[in-house]
């Protein structure tokens, strides 16, 4: 293998390894002790009940039931995974043993050209790259290549990553501008960042170069897939059906024009958000500014106009997609786990790009808010899309999902991928460049960094957060070392005191786009104490955030709280909080054992005295005095069936 691929030298350096870093104890630690012992295994059952794991035998024949779907093989990519960021802190043989079973299918079923994928062998074997544009094979090939991956590094076993790598070979002679090649891209984006993080752990140029051609290709004329349509002679669907200036509506898939052109986030939110994902990695390895520039714009039309409080994206159930500027509606809202997740991987690409807060403050409110409201609390159930508002009755007559989690979905991307997220989760923590550890995320937590040159350190943080706002690092060196320490300052935070071994540090000497930068000699035994307050926040929306007028959300550090039947009774929108209400922090209830902080406060709530046996009066409304009670939005849905809001009338 070649050890040649030079990354640019931009932004705050890379992530380190997942095994580096050990979430040790807190909201997170729980979280991942449930994620690898509980959700995991449920998963695995979830994919051999299904058929996705039989799927990988080659067994099924024409006339069978269940065929392999077009998507399956993503699923248990995904789970493999999540596995092998497991393996890599938790060894497990158990575990590993289905591991290597599964792997074990996949060697068996790659065809000798290196083709890899469970439906156009078995189900399909003639329509292979027959539609790029709606049949997710490459998609399913990027997830696989991010398996491999992870089971590599936390495995040290090569199969799977050799097996993934005889893929890719082949995808690079079927696509790109040479003769007798396909100028195709995926329909559904996802390998671009794959080959990239294939390009890092093999050493491989070439990996880096396709990912790169599947981006500068995407959305050039003649559209490849008019082009794949007429030469399939498939019949018309609705992409097919004319959009804004006579075009097909390709911007579902950010198809619409070439990447450096587009203005808007628009279309899939899923898509769009891994494919922003890939433009920054491949940016962030070329240097290519028109990339870097193209990200800009990508990222301020994502979360200064088209981003819930809670981080989610993709307003519409309708094509599971971005609208249009400030249309964030709540009880409809679509905000799939998927797109949070996927915007978790555009904010980590982008902060590993630029060194600036605001990517890591965006990465920070989509973790603690709208991914981790997309599994239960006892990490069986789990959500497809997120809303900000219910009412079950309207469940009944909608087309929106259940407002209870599921046990699994017929599309079912959504668990596997919130796994896969939560067991890498300790690789976000920090990144490292240029001798500098950027520190991005606070977490109980116990790192071993690699510093270059030989160095290492030992960072060791101590904290309850985000409950509360002490967090303390100690510094564990060999050696002393000259490095800098920075430390994010969150955008949520008005007052924040740092002290570097009981000394206090004057901010505005050390601060830079959002971080403290504590540069020094460093001596083992260094304590850092960062102090961040946390009052509870009252948040606005954009007055052109039409669903939100007249209306506030509680947030309290990275927080964003919700209002539930099961605290404040029914008729939600019946609720006023005055605007002078004093808000007070309390314990939780033991039945929410995930949130030792809930608030409360005085509100009102509407008299229906004047509507009995009517629909409408002309009595101005009156209020009674009543009690506010507000729970993480994450923990939403874990007791009875009941309606919930985050925004509330003011």
């Amino acid at each position: 293998m070649r050890s040649n691929l030079c990354l640019s030298d931009l932004g705050a350096g890379e992530n380190p390894p997942v095994a580096a870093v050990r979430v040790t104890g807190g909201l997170w630690g729980e979280r991942l002790r449930v994620n690898r012992e509980i959700t995991l295994p449920v998963e695995y059952e979830q994919c051999k009940k299904t058929g996705r794991l039989e799927a990988w035998k080659l067994t099924w024949k024409p006339g069978d039931p269940n065929p392999p779907h077009i998507y399956w093989d993503s699923d248990v990519a995904k789970w493999l995974e999540a596995a092998g960021y497991s393996l890599a802190l938790y060894p497990d043989p158990e575990l590993e043993k289905r591991c290597d079973e599964v792997i074990g299918w996949m060697a068996a079923a790659q065809q000798p050209d290196g083709y890899l994928n469970t439906h156009y062998i078995a189900v399909a074997p003639d329509k292979r790259w027959s539609n790029l544009r709606d049949c997710h094979e490459l998609y399913c090939a990027g997830h696989l290549m991010e398996a491999a991956v992870a089971y590599f590094e936390g495995t040290g076993k090569r199969l799977f990553l050799d097996i993934v790598c005889r893929y890719a070979d082949y995808i690079g002679k079927v696509f790109g501008r040479g003769e007798n090649q396909l100028r195709g891209y995926p329909g559904h984006q996802e390998i671009e960042l794959a080959l990239v993080k294939l390009a890092r752990v093999t050493g491989e140029t070439r990996y880096l170069d396709l990912a790169k051609y599947f981006i500068d290709e995407r959305g050039q004329k003649p559209y490849y897939y008019d082009i794949e349509k007429a030469r399939e002679n498939r019949p018309d669907s609705w992409l097919d059906h004319p959009g804004p200036n006579n075009l097909p509506p390709y911007n579902h898939m950010q198809a619409h024009a070439p990447v450096r052109e587009q203005q808007d986030a628009d279309g899939h939110a899923v898509r769009a958000c891994y494919l922003y994902a890939a433009m920054a990695s491949v940016a962030k390895a070329t240097g290519d500014q028109s990339l870097v520039d193209a990200c800009h714009t990508l990222w301020d039309s994502v979360t200064t106009k088209r981003m819930y409080i809670t981080g989610g994206v993709g307003s519409s159930r309708f094509g599971e997609r971005f609208t249009f500027d400030y249309d964030l509606p709540n009880e409809e809202a679509y905000a799939e786990t998927c797109a949070a997740i996927a915007l978790v991987f555009f904010a980590n690409r982008m902060m590993c790009l630029e060194a600036d807060a605001k990517y890591a403050d965006v990465m920070e409110r989509a973790l603690y808010n709208g991914i981790i409201s997309g599994v239960s609390h006892d990490g069986t159930h789990f959500f497809y899309d997120n809303i900000l508002a219910s009412h079950p009755l309207y469940h009944t007559f909608s087309r929106q999902k259940s407002p209870r989690r599921q046990e699994w979905y017929p599309t079912s991307c959504c668990p596997p991928n919130i796994a896969r997220l939560l067991a890498s989760l300790g690789s976000y923590v920090y990144t490292i460049g240029d001798q500098t550890v950027w520190t991005h995320l606070y977490i109980d937590s116990q790192a071993e960094l690699d510093l270059g040159n030989g160095k290492k350190a030992r960072i060791t943080q101590a904290t309850e957060y985000p409950w509360k706002g002490d967090i303390a690092l100690t510094i564990g060196l060999d050696a002393p070392a000259d490095f800098t320490l920075a430390l994010r300052i969150p955008g949520w935070c008005r007052q924040v005191t740092v002290t570097v071994n009981g000394k206090a540090v004057v901010l505005a000497d050390v601060m830079s786009n959002g971080y403290a930068l504590l540069s020094r000699n460093w001596q083992d035994g260094d304590q850092v104490a960062l102090h961040l307050d946390m009052p509870v926040e009252r948040v606005y929306a954009h007055p052109a955030v039409r669903q939100n007028g007249g209306k506030v959300a509680l947030q309290r550090g990275p927080i964003v709280y919700c209002l539930e039947e099961a605290d404040n009774g029914p008729n939600l929108a019946d609720l006023r909080l005055p605007p002078a209400a004093e808000l007070t922090v309390v314990t939780g209830p033991a039945e929410l054992d995930g949130a030792p902080i809930i608030i409360i406060g005085p509100a009102l709530r509407r008299d229906l005295t004047p509507w009995a046996g009517k629909l409408y009066a002309t009595d101005r409304p009156a209020y009674t005095a009543c009690q506010m009670t507000a729970i993480p939005y994450f923990l939403w849905a874990n007791r009875a069936p009941g309606e919930m809001t985050v925004w509330i009338t003011e």
